[in-house]
């Protein structure tokens, strides 16, 4: 029976370890897409990073990444950038596996 506990406590432990990746991922991802967005859009500096934190704060607002993307898509367009949404997914993809390798050498 100890041994039952023993790997279901790990098991618990690496899920929760597994979800907390995830979601650094997830934000940083947002982050570094919001600093791409704000260069297409030619922001730069402290304006740059500001864009960026309100990306990462656009997550929050419906679960998925839907909400991500319509405001990138939004603001590059408003902006006068040709960009499709499809565009800004693979970007969004690009960075998650960026973001992924960042989170876990951290």
């Amino acid at each position: 029976m100890k041994a039952f506990n023993k790997r279901k406590n790990d098991a618990e432990a690496r899920y929760k370890r597994d979800q907390e990746l995830a979601f650094k991922a997830g934000a940083r991802r947002n982050k570094l897409l919001g600093l791409w967005a704000a260069e297409q859009m030619g922001i730069s500096g402290d304006d740059a990073n500001a864009y960026a934190k309100e990306v990462v704060v656009a997550d929050f607002d419906r679960p998925g990444d839907n909400d991500v993307l319509e405001k990138v898509l939004k603001d590059l367009t408003s902006k006068g950038i040709d960009v499709t949404g499809h565009r800004v997914r693979k970007e969004m993809d690009r960075l998650m596996e960026i973001a992924r390798e960042q989170v876990r050498s951290e």
